[in-house]
């Protein structure tokens, strides 16, 4: 027989050992929460992907999918609450619901695990260039830029949007505008320029260029507005700020310099325009993607000149009698910060402000790469995202891989058979960071983890 004190130590022990299992527990949470990083304290820790949703990642980070094939998502953005906002491109014939039927998809995590369980659609029109400032909300099309009011703690916006910038021209290629806001109230546009390399017959073997090409009137530039004022026109209310760029998907303003920056699409097909001065080898790694860091009244040189990152230097285009070694008049153009291979298709940008990551990363910038299309005979590029540091404040012209494996397909011949293709980055409230696909329709969410 069991006296009371036997079953009152049997009592003691067994609270001992709960107070241990809560204790060991409670230490492996509190160290996962602190390798995790600070800016994500006191939160519900969303958990990764076993195969971080697909993605390759520099060591220390791991992703999840926040939500798939909602569209054709490009640029994103992500609100002081979490709520994240997507530009759909264009109705891609699938999605989930009727989400790819609207320009803007807003996106928000009900219950804390990070993906999103409401998804809303609205608006009509298709695009590229979405950003909220204070609470607004931008959005562009392919002539426009309008933005929406969103009201405290509200998903959706209830009323209409106003127009901030129109008649921009009307035109078929590299017509997505791009934007982004400076410390100042500015609103920086990028109007692509409409061809290739301002041939006179586009795209025709051995077709000379305008000289001067036309298209650098109004095209081919980045034009500033004020942000706030309702009711402009490009040529009556905005000033053409830099020239000479033949077409800008990413572009962002770094807080901490006090800069512009884009990324441009460098011009195509030398070998099948030229094909006596350049290969189908040398045409699918030139010219360069260029960075850039934009000051009043910069030229870059398009259409009369391209760079090649072998060289090292600005090369007349053989449309305006360039061969593929001769500079000519190009050594009074601008060059870029950093020179990427070819092709690769840079999409966004992003200056990293958060706690959430190593310091380093506050020191340099991301570079969004939608991939390319037009390297063959060699294998598509690109389809990646990458971070390329600064020293003392100065990019140091390299750069490194931090998410791979887009894509899904090694070795990548046709962009068709590219699974994803990353589009758009943005950073949210607690450092983490989101990247959007518009191939597969899917979002990422990006932690670090130690």
């Amino acid at each position: 027989m069991v006296g009371p004190w036997a079953i009152q130590a049997n009592h003691v022990r067994y609270k001992r050992l709960r107070l241990g299992i809560f204790l060991i527990v409670f230490l492996v949470t509190c160290a996962a929460s602190v390798a995790i990083g600070e800016p994500l304290e006191n939160k519900n820790i969303p958990a990764c992907d076993p195969d971080n949703g697909g993605l390759i990642l520099s060591e220390g980070f791991c992703a999840f999918i926040v939500a798939d094939e909602i569209g054709r998502p490009r640029h994103i953005d992500v609100s002081d609450s979490g709520d994240i906002y997507v530009r759909n491109h264009r109705v891609r014939g699938r999605g989930r619901g009727e989400t790819e039927d609207y320009g803007i998809l807003a996106l928000r995590d009900t219950n804390g695990d990070g993906r999103a369980d409401i998804i809303e659609g609205f608006d009509e029109k298709f695009g590229t260039g979405l950003e909220l400032r204070n609470e607004y909300l931008y959005v562009s099309t392919s002539t426009e830029i309008y933005r929406y009011r969103l009201a405290p703690g509200q998903l959706l916006p209830a009323g209409q949007p106003e127009l901030i910038i129109s008649e921009f021209p009307e035109q078929r290629g590299h017509a997505d505008k791009a934007f982004a806001f400076d410390d100042g109230g500015n609103l920086f546009v990028n109007v692509g320029a409409p061809s290739n390399a301002c041939m006179q017959q586009a795209r025709t073997a051995g077709s000379v260029g305008l000289d001067p090409c036309p298209q650098l009137e109004r095209q081919a530039s980045i034009w500033r507005f004020d942000a706030d004022q309702i009711g402009q026109r490009q040529v009556n209310d905005g000033y053409q700020y830099v020239k000479g760029i033949r077409n800008i998907v990413g572009i962002a303003w770094d807080s901490e310099s006090q800069g512009l920056y884009a990324v441009q699409h460098g011009r195509d097909s030398l070998s099948t325009l030229f094909g006596s001065y350049f290969s189908a080898e040398e045409s699918a790694e030139l010219p360069s993607e260029e960075l850039f860091l934009l000051n009043d009244s910069d030229n870059f040189g398009w259409p009369y000149c391209y760079y090649d990152h072998f060289r090292n230097q600005r090369i007349l285009a053989p449309e305006y009698g360039g061969d593929g070694d001769s500079v000519g008049q190009c050594g009074q153009y601008k060059t870029p910060l950093i020179a990427f291979p070819g092709h690769w298709g840079p999409n966004d940008l992003l200056f990293y402000t958060g706690d959430h990551f190593p310091a380093r990363y506050r020191e340099g910038v991301f570079v969004v790469f939608h991939g390319s299309w037009n390297r063959a005979p060699l294998e598509q590029r690109g389809y990646k995202i990458v971070f390329a540091p600064k020293v003392a404040g100065e990019f140091t012209g390299e750069w490194e891989s931090f998410a791979d494996g887009f894509s899904g397909v090694s070795p990548l011949v046709s962009p068709r058979d590219a699974l994803h293709r990353p589009a758009g980055i943005a950073q949210g409230p607690d450092g983490s960071i989101y990247v959007t696909d518009d191939s597969g329709g899917r979002v990422w969410r990006i932690l670090y983890i130690g």
